[in-house]
């Protein structure tokens, strides 16, 4: 078919106009390019409004052939560009006279005059930014009519496209019609003996031939080695180097290998090819057959290259589907005959060209090729559909990938039996536009598996992780641009002209208008570029700041850290704004719908600004810095980290407590070591009534001045605090040089009191309560009613234990 036939050329033109706009920037926005850095030669509007005219009448006039029209546009583009250019003519010129005009001061009220010199200086630059606005105008009004044209031209073709898909031919299941297609292969084999013997006739060409007989024979020749020989030995190569051993490297090793299937003997395809063709036997429908021959080893090497990818051969290569053996050779088999049917079918379209033939002598000579793949098409489908079915402990990538090859093989299946039915009916073109590109796009979808395989297989070796590199974030994310870079391809396949996928990334490269200012992706490119640079220079500062300079200096961790941060943020605020300013985005046209937005954005994010805020003030005042202790509503740990919206506090039970900035500027907030480490420690301790109280202190206070952290200046102090309900209540006060220690130096304080008090025999006591009972004689009473006799239903007599015996048998050990 020629859209197939075509593709290669068009996929070219399309990542032309992908590539163009990044490789000359061509966005002319009001006041972003000066027109000392690109001069534009202004368009001929004379010459352009004759041309517009004639093109009307050519779109509306219903004999304009598609290539007259495909022409016609992209002549209209051409103009369309250069008025897109146009636009940003005199841009700084008007950027001036605007700020003249401003200077000025704003128009007097009505009734009121202004000074006659600024009002003579206000009617000149009024006049002059009129004459600098007129070349802009018309290149506005200009762009937007091309447009218009092109968009007519596309609704044009795009109506005649699917009329001819819904064209209703003769079926090709009437008997009637098998002759003209009889007659159509006849006529073309006797055109093929013809030319082959009017060829040989002629003595001249005969000698010809016998003079280039040598290279004839010597590309035959490899030909038949490359074709029939080299394919099989690369593929046998990339299959040893996957059975020898399972390794990211060796994959990648035998995908450059596999590439051979491809070069080698479509290498031997053209040396065929280019041998008949030099032999001069051929005529014009010979050569035609043996041009698209390259093209057919192109598709059916291609194809089983795919094949072998997506079904290999080594057992140890991995897939996205688990198949065994059997079904891999089965989807190879499919895979390959598929590869051969689409090629026959770019043969045919050279060896019996439509144009020469009648509508009912094209479908029957097309109905068996379209049936058969349709075939091939279904077993495919349930071939893929079959190995979807999956245990329930996969993981979600597994798990998606299986649904996405479950959907795509129930469509495969629908085409393949939707496709044959429209075509046996006679809609010839509808079936082959549905069941090629489907067979166009399993093989597409086929090479993405395998790029992303690859992509995952290289990033393994970069990090040098087996296990983690193919599920980690790069290649996923490589992926996803490989698959949304695919789409193009998928629309070319579909049947989507190349003129209307270039249309699209046209638009996106000229952008659109906001107010006078013009944004394309080239804007957010540089944008991001501009951006990323300074973020990274800033990112490189702090680094200097934080290993580098500050560590030099007498300030302490939490200010070289405040330091740090601050950098960081200004850092990036002047990234923000120089990639602005780079990329030429005016923003003073979104001034007031900015405006209007904070305020309800102001509304929603209050808490969000007012931890900002507050972080901002806490990285200036330091109250609390990185590894202080501190204690905020009722959180006690230690600070890890503060950021522009919270402090991460960590707690003694190592449990991470986020609290949020403002708490630190609203609350109160307890800091045990912001100026220094030194607190005190209160350890009570109670003793029994009749120790010597003077004893007691003593004792205590030898034990606190012994503590090695305790600060003799001011000395400890040991207090007789109360008297308590069961001891005298004394308190050891100490200043301890680290208050982190607190805990550890409690317990030693309270290890040596107990030895103390034990080798000097001072008790410390313990709460003990005398229950004395007012009226026992009742409990007697009590006790003596419930021993008494019950007679219950079924038995004679019935004695209640008492409750002393009935705990008593509850709890046998008591007995003892």
């Amino acid at each position: 078919m020629a859209r197939f036939a075509g593709l290669l050329i068009a996929v070219l033109a399309l990542w032309v106009a992908i590539a163009g706009p990044l490789l000359a920037q061509s966005n002319f926005s009001a006041g972003t390019t000066p027109e000392a850095a690109t001069v534009v030669a202004p368009p001929d509007y004379d010459r352009w409004e004759k041309f517009a005219s004639s093109a009307d009448g050519l779109i509306a006039d219903p004999g304009s052939s598609e290539i007259r029209l495909e022409t016609l546009r992209s002549e209209i583009a051409d103009w369309r560009e250069k008025f897109l250019a146009s636009q940003g003519t005199n841009s700084s010129r008007l950027a001036t006279i605007r700020a003249q005009i401003e200077a000025l001061g704003p128009m007097p009220a009505e009734g009121s005059k202004e000074p006659a010199d600024i009002a003579a200086r206000r009617a000149d630059l009024t006049k002059q930014l009129a004459v600098l606005q007129a070349p802009s105008i018309a290149a506005v009004e200009a762009y937007s009519r091309a447009d218009g044209l092109i968009r007519e031209i596309d609704a044009v073709m795009r109506e005649r496209q699917t009329d001819a898909l819904l064209q209703l031919w003769p079926t090709p299941l009437n008997p009637a019609t098998w002759p003209q297609a009889a007659s159509a292969v006849m006529t073309s084999v006797k055109v093929l003996a013809d030319e082959l013997q009017e060829n040989w006739s002629d003595t001249t060409k005969r000698g010809n031939l016998l003079d280039k007989l040598p290279p004839i024979i010597g590309l035959l020749l490899i030909a038949a080695f490359t074709i029939l020989r080299g394919r099989a030995l690369i593929e046998g190569v990339a299959v040893r180097l996957l059975e020898r051993g399972r390794s990211n490297a060796r994959e990648i090793w035998s995908f450059i290998a596999s590439l051979g299937q491809i070069i080698i003997p479509t290498l031997g395809m053209l040396a065929f090819s280019t041998a008949i063709i030099l032999s001069g036997m051929l005529g014009p429908l010979g050569k035609a057959i043996a041009e698209d021959l390259v093209a057919f080893g192109v598709i059916v090497f291609t194809a089983r290259w795919i094949g072998t990818c997506s079904f290999p051969l080594a057992t140890s290569a991995l897939t996205h589907l688990p198949m065994g053996t059997a079904a891999r050779a089965r989807g190879r088999f499919l895979a390959n005959a598929l590869g051969v049917l689409l090629g026959v079918e770019v043969l045919r379209g050279a060896l019996f060209p439509e144009s020469e033939l009648s509508e009912a002598a094209i479908s029957v000579l097309s109905f068996p090729t379209l049936l058969l793949t349709g075939w091939l098409l279904f077993r495919l489908g349930k071939l893929l559909l079959h190995n979807t079915i999956g245990s329930s402990g996969e993981d979600a990538s597994a798990s998606f990938v299986k649904r996405l090859v479950s959907l795509v093989a129930r469509a495969t299946i629908l085409v393949a039996v939707l496709g044959p039915l429209l075509a046996a009916v006679g809609y010839i073109r509808a079936g082959q536009g549905m069941v090629f590109p489907m067979v166009a796009s399993l093989g597409l979808l086929g090479l993405l598996f395998t790029l992303q395989n690859l992509v995952g297989a290289i990033y393994s070796v970069i990090i040098r992780s087996d296990e983690q590199g193919r599920d980690a974030l790069v290649p996923v994310l490589i992926g996803f641009v490989l698959s949304f870079a695919s789409t193009p391809f998928f629309a070319l396949i579909w049947g989507a002209r190349t003129s209307s996928v270039m249309e699209v990334f046209t638009k996106l490269r000229d952008g659109f208008q906001i107010g006078q200012t013009r944004i394309s992706p080239s804007d957010f490119i540089l944008l991001a570029v501009v951006f990323g640079f300074w973020y990274l220079v800033t990112r490189l500062l702090q680094g200097a700041l934080k290993t580098t300079i500050l560590p030099k200096t007498n300030l302490d961790q939490g200010g070289q850290n405040a330091i740090v941060a601050g950098v960081g943020y200004i850092g990036i605020f002047l990234a923000g704004l120089i990639g602005i300013t780079a990329a030429g985005i005016d923003l003073s046209s979104l001034a007031i719908v900015a405006g209007a937005l904070s305020v309800g954005i102001g509304f929603g994010l209050q808490n969000i600004v007012s931890n900002f805020v507050s972080g901002i003030i806490l990285l200036i005042e330091r109250p609390i810095s990185e590894g202080d202790w501190i204690e905020v509503n009722g959180v006690m740990g230690t600070v890890r980290s503060i950021s522009v919206r919270s402090t991460r506090i960590q707690t003694f039970d190592r449990t991470d407590v986020i609290v949020p900035n403002s708490d630190f500027v609203s609350g109160m907030v307890t800091n045990w070591t912001r100026f220094n480490l030194s607190g005190r420690l209160i350890v009570k301790v109670g003793v029994a009534y009749g120790t010597d109280t003077r004893k007691v202190e003593t004792i205590l206070q030898e034990i606190a001045e012994a503590q090695p952290l305790a600060v003799l200046n001011p000395p400890p102090t040991v207090v007789l605090m109360n008297f308590g309900p069961d001891s005298l209540d004394f308190e050891i006060r100490v200043i301890l040089r680290d208050v982190n220690f607190t805990v550890a130096v409690r317990s030693e304080i309270n290890h040596e009191i107990a030895r103390r008090f034990g080798e000097e025999g001072i008790e410390i006591p313990f709460g003990q309560r005398d229950i004395w009972l007012r009226n026992p004689e009742v409990l007697a009473k009590m006790v003596t009613a419930a021993a008494a006799p019950v007679r219950q239903p079924g038995e004679a007599v019935a004695l209640r234990e008492p409750v002393a015996a009935t705990a008593k048998a509850k709890n046998p050990r008591k007995d003892g």
